[in-house]
């Protein structure tokens, strides 16, 4: 797909490249058993809901600008200085770069992610040992090429700009890959991140109702995606519930509070408030800390938690961290292989729902007293 890079992806100071020192077993399969039926099946639903990324029509204009400004003429930024209680009230200019920089990260994490998910697949296709695995794993690794191919396009020829992958995630993405265990590439990538990615996904799909192009390429790389967690829980599954010592699974306990506490990291937008001049101790002390802002982060992990408790990680000592992050009222919700797509948050579409009545009233006319 030939397109025009009008605005490069920023490379970060640490250089255009990143090498990860790793030693992996290379595992090859010579039983071809092909037994585990549930993998195979999910193979075949892979290859048949196969897209192309020029299938999209990217003629359709994207004015990122123009939405929020119009978003902001119907009185979007002072019910959001209302809803969010930042440490200053933001002005409509203020509020209207605000919202432009935080869609502009979000999607750029979006891309990073993706790519991080491209080295991770390809290295599950070498190194697990079941040959229906790697089949799935292969035709996984297309579907994470196509996933950077639109995100980095839309970025760069339509967005207008980017930012470069935030140290959060970078140290996920190294610890994903500095780890020579297959089972920690399956429960770091596919449980972990392309889980939160989900969520994230649908919350990004609402707010940009408006922007078509976003909504189709999104809607594209959900439909991949939530067959790429259901892949991880499935192949995990009897691994960590039957097969699994108790000192390999305290290390598994172990990497799932750290990869959280990254990832929750990664939501705190303080590269947006560096970008925009905020004083980024006083903003990132309120990313962490306000109430509208800590359950944004928190509805990233509606995914993540019941596929723990499938797989049997959400043990004692992952529910004494998760209990302290708030993160588990998720427990009880439908994990990727009861519910693979995600439905809207309950708590954004009631917080959405709010503003929405809020913004109705802020911008009624008002009728004169008889």
């Amino acid at each position: 797909m030939d397109y025009t890079q009008n605005n490069p992806i920023p490379v970060p100071l640490e250089g255009p490249s990143w090498e990860v020192s790793s030693t992996i077993q290379t595992v090859f399969d010579w039983r071809y058993a092909l037994e585990r039926k549930n993998i195979m099946n999910l193979y075949e639903k892979g290859k048949a809901l196969s897209w192309n990324a020029s299938d999209i029509d990217w003629s359709i204009p994207v004015d990122i600008e123009a939405l929020m400004a119009q978003r902001i003429r119907n009185g979007h930024g002072q019910v959001l200085n209302g809803v969010m209680k930042p440490p200053t009230p933001l002005n409509d200019k203020e509020m209207m770069q605000f919202q432009l920089n935080i869609n502009a990260f979000l999607l750029s994490q979006f891309l990073h992610g993706e790519q991080g998910a491209l080295v991770a697949t390809a290295r599950i296709v070498q190194s697990v040992p079941w040959e229906e695995a790697k089949f799935y794993a292969a035709n996984q690794v297309a579907d994470e090429a196509r996933h950077v191919e639109v995100y980095h396009r839309y970025l760069t020829e339509k967005l207008g700009f980017s930012y470069p992958c935030v140290p959060s995630l970078a140290t996920l993405l190294g610890r994903i890959m500095g780890d020579p265990r297959w089972d920690i590439t399956f429960l770091g990538m596919q449980i972990m991140v392309e889980g939160l990615a989900l969520a994230a996904f649908s919350v990004t799909r609402m707010q940009m109702a408006d922007e078509p192009l976003i909504q189709d390429i999104i809607t594209r790389v959900m439909g991949d995606e939530s067959r790429h967690v259901a892949f991880g829980v499935l192949a995990l599954e009897r691994l960590y519930r039957e097969e699994m010592s108790s000192t390999d699974l305290r290390e598994r306990e172990d990497f799932v509070i750290e990869a959280t506490e990254l990832l929750r990291e990664r939501l705190l937008l303080t590269p947006v408030f560096e970008q925009l001049g905020f004083e980024p101790e006083v903003w990132t002390e309120w990313s962490r800390n306000t109430p509208f802002m800590r359950g944004f982060r928190q509805l990233m992990f509606a995914k993540i938690v019941p596929n723990l408790k499938r797989l049997g990680l959400l043990t004692p000592r992952v529910r004494a961290a998760y209990e302290k992050m708030d993160l588990l009222k998720y427990e009880h919700g439908k994990d990727s292989i009861e519910e693979a797509e995600p439905p809207p948050p309950t708590e954004l579409v009631e917080l959405l729902m709010q503003f929405m009545q809020a913004q109705a009233v802020a911008t009624a006319p008002s009728t004169a007293s008889s």
